[in-house]
């Protein structure tokens, strides 16, 4: 099911989400500070083609790596994140149109999110849960 998920999301607007992401990830690269936000929009690019059997969670990290979190999601935000979103929002809006489009729609909800604030997530496979006994 992940697979004609991730087939049906890339062919109907994970492709133009995803060069997106990685279109931003090269103009942040084009500087040397830059680079921090480049590899994080790369990462988040590829879940974008892909976000099936993926998931955003939060990373473990102390005072510090939270400080930087915000302070990187905030420039981010500022230069990059605020477009990222928006696509992702109007991506949702119609892929909301439909019912089929609904799952497809969340994805773009839980993306839209991580265009905001990048810093300090991380993407992992999705654990299969375990049967309830």
């Amino acid at each position: 099911m992940r697979l004609l998920g991730n087939i049906i999301w890339f062919l109907f607007g994970g492709l133009l989400m995803g060069l997106g992401w990685w279109i931003a990830g090269i103009l942040s690269a084009i500087t040397i500070i830059g680079i921090p936000w480049a590899i994080a929009a790369f990462r988040i690019g590829t879940f974008s083609f892909w976000p099936f059997g993926r998931e955003i969670v939060d990373k473990p990290s102390g005072a510090a790596g939270k400080t930087l979190s915000l302070l990187g999601n905030i420039i981010w935000i500022l230069l990059c994140g605020w477009w990222l979103a928006l696509g992702h929002l109007i991506s949702a809006l119609l892929c909301a149109i439909t019912i089929i489009g609904i799952p497809f729609a969340v994805q773009n909800i839980k993306l839209a999110a991580l265009a905001l604030a990048p810093f300090g997530k991380e993407i992992v496979p999705i654990r299969s849960r375990p049967a309830l006994a």
